[in-house]
């Protein structure tokens, strides 16, 4: 008997990987990158806001507190995949909803909840005016061009797993296919007069096949295809007719 690590090290050896396919991203699941995956574009792509409020200059907001809020005018609204028309200039704001890019001059984004706007909507209707509750530093809620993923850079590596959340990510760069190392087809031979397949009457001294679909179920869990071969039986002729028909598939699996 050898350990199992130096068994699994021994096969690993006498296997190479397969041939690369190009296929559907959802169609990827559970197989493995055959090449890097560059971005050819800034995610995000845009300067924009991380959450519904006011477009502003920070430093119009110093001092701002519930007592003492700031007034600035509005000038304008913005909601997500719109572009702004105009800037935000000193005393100004833009009501801006999450996503959206930020305005020439802004350089920060209040919140709703720290502005007068719901009294404000409820006493007098369109706004023309908001007031600012709490001072803003700049960056405020701003997410920047580029900070998620940059332009060129390297985002998945050859030999990535593609799971759900990689999945993710490739549609997040515009790739409706990727290339990847083709599933294996693994041949299942389970030999022996005493088996009998699972869908057949069992006779007296007889026993169901039952190990071709547990290891049928574990390779098709790990990302293989299973090609269920049948059933060997105890002769040289039936056992050669099912080997040479399972040494088609890419590995051989006997029981």
């Amino acid at each position: 008997m050898i350990p199992v690590e130096e068994a699994l090290e021994k096969v690993l050896n006498c296997v190479e990987a397969l041939d690369p396919e190009q296929k559907p991203i959802l169609d990827c699941l559970g197989q493995v990158l055959a090449e890097d995956v560059y971005s050819t574009i800034d995610i995000p792509p845009l300067d924009n806001t991380a959450m519904d409020g006011y477009a502003l200059r920070a430093e119009d907001t110093r001092g701002a507190s519930e007592s003492s809020p700031r007034f600035l005018d509005v000038i304008g609204e913005l909601a997500a995949g719109s572009l702004p028309t105009k800037g935000v200039r000193p005393g100004t704001a833009i009501r801006i909803m999450t996503g959206a890019p930020i305005p020439e001059g802004a350089d920060a984004v209040v919140r709703f909840e720290d502005t007068d706007e719901v009294s404000r909507k409820f006493s007098r209707g369109a706004l023309s005016q908001i007031g600012i509750l709490c001072p803003a530093n700049k960056g405020l809620n701003v997410r920047c061009r580029g900070e998620d993923i940059a332009k060129g850079e390297l985002v998945l590596k050859k030999g990535t797993l593609l799971r759900p959340s990689e999945i993710g990510v490739l549609a997040s760069l515009g790739y409706s296919n990727a290339l990847v190392i083709r599933r294996p087809v693994v041949a299942i031979l389970s030999t022996g007069d005493e088996l009998v397949a699972v869908n057949q009457p069992l006779a007296p001294g007889k026993i169901y096949d039952s190990n071709t679909y547990t290891i049928a179920a574990e390779i098709s869990r790990y990302g293989g295809i299973p090609k269920i071969l049948g059933i060997g039986r105890d002769s040289v002729q039936s056992l050669n007719e099912k080997i040479d028909d399972g040494l088609n598939a890419d590995m051989l699996i006997t029981t």
